[in-house]
């Protein structure tokens, strides 16, 4: 079979159930083009991509200033290996280092990647830094976290799907309430071998679970009061898609390039992922002062692939269009047209019961159980209608459009939600 045959959708589905691990479940839509807001499966069907690969194309699909990164690097160097210097990683550095006022970035490749590479850095803080004895440090996080898949994170997971049987587990992290300061406060006041707290701005996968004003906030202070670090897991959340640069600004003022330098809350570390490449390529990264950032020395951390030169371009490349091409301030302008739209819809409708969100990162609760098939029967309905979305949790459909999304879309966009959603039979 020629690499490039095209496949009817039912051939395609065939062979990734036969040939491959069945680690997700999609919806039956087999995709083979991309365009801005858009993509097409294999038979020519076009639809609205509403979840934008979980935020990794904010910038749209194939959006040409990516895509020329990409290609005309690929044409002069792939990869060197940290072994050698190259000279794009520095530029690329030197651009995200700027953008988002931190000394240092510690490329690396994926979400997960990042978070890992997060936990180590700060375990090294506590020892060096803080004085933490050997082996003692602990991270806090917060239930009904999502932060990846790998076996370190896992164990600090609340999704029993997601980590049952991967034990022995990792330990050294305490979970507590999402958006509950007086629980943050009691475990860094009660155990001083607390070296940070990572945290979702937004808990996206958890159902896009937006905490109460001045959370974030407040708990950044109580951080500083008891010398905790301040970790920030923006991989689904940062590069605009909450109507902000970062989630983590808050409500504070975006000029032209989007962060005024005094954001509401500065994370002690930072981390970023998947818009970070526009989707293009596998980039993350992790940004910190060089206070902390020092801890790190050759050879203590690394990666082969990590800040090769396609991910450097293409990292330049993607955070430019954000700002060129103001996709903060449409993220916020559409997001708050989204959720008053539906808002009027969910006041009348019996079958959703709640909109909620930030920017283009938004969600309906279904009013039906976790263990009921509704959301999804609605997602295949959406499907039907030319827009794709996927459920999380059950009873909680994600909606995500790309930011490069217009009013004109957008309007589009609700009228088939609430058109399929009125329609709709239990």
């Amino acid at each position: 079979m020629a690499v490039l045959e095209q496949l009817a959708s039912k051939h395609a589905i065939e062979l990734e159930e036969k040939h491959g691990a069945h680690n997700y479940h999609p919806l039956p839509v087999v995709l083979s083009r991309g365009e801005g807001v858009f993509v097409w499966d294999v038979e020519g069907k076009k639809y609205y991509d509403f979840l934008s690969a979980y935020s990794a194309v904010n910038q749209g699909h194939c959006h040409p200033k990516i895509v020329s990164a990409l290609t005309e690097q690929a044409r002069n160097l792939t990869l060197t290996s940290r072994a050698f210097y190259n000279d794009m990683l520095g530029k690329f550095e030197k651009y995200a280092t700027s953008t988002f006022h931190y000394d240092k970035l510690l490329p690396m490749n994926t979400g997960a990647e990042a978070v890992e590479t997060a936990v180590k850095i700060c375990r090294r803080w506590g020892y060096q830094k803080k004085g933490i004895p050997a082996n003692q440090a602990k991270i806090v996080v917060c239930e009904n976290n999502f932060h990846g898949r790998t076996t370190t994170i896992v164990s600090f997971s609340s999704d029993q799907v997601a980590r049952s049987n991967y034990g022995p587990y990792t330990e050294g992290f305490i979970k507590i309430e999402y958006d509950n300061l007086h629980a943050l406060e009691q475990v860094l006041k009660d155990d001083a071998h607390v070296a940070g707290f990572l945290v979702e701005p937004i808990q996206g996968e958890a159902g896009v679970y937006v905490p109460s004003e001045g959370y974030l906030k407040a708990a950044k202070a109580l951080c500083v009061k008891y010398n905790v670090l301040f970790i920030a897991d923006e991989v689904q959340t940062g590069i605009a898609r909450t109507g902000r640069l970062l989630a983590t600004c808050g409500n504070c003022t975006c000029e032209d390039k989007h962060c005024s330098g005094n954001p509401e809350v500065k994370p002690d570390i930072l981390i970023l992922g998947k818009a970070l490449s526009g989707g293009a390529y596998p980039v993350s990264g992790v940004l910190a002062n060089d206070s902390i950032m020092e801890v790190i020395t050759p050879g203590s951390h690394g990666s082969t692939f990590g800040g090769n030169p396609i991910g450097a371009a293409v990292g330049i490349a993607a955070l430019e269009v954000i700002k060129e091409e103001k996709l903060a301030q449409n993220a916020d302008e559409l997001g708050r047209l989204f959720r008053k739209e539906l808002g009027k819809f969910v006041e009348t409708s019996d079958l959703v019961v709640k909109v909620r969100g930030k920017g283009l990162l938004n969600a309906i609760v279904i009013n039906d159980t976790e263990e009921s098939s509704t959301a999804w029967d609605i997602c295949m309905a959406l499907k039907e209608n030319g827009l794709l979305a996927k459920p999380t949790h059950g009873n909680i459909i994600r909606f995500a459009p790309p930011l490069v999304m217009t009013k004109e879309q957008l309007l589009d966009c609700v009228s088939i939600i609430i058109k399929t959603i009125s329609e709709f039979k239990k």
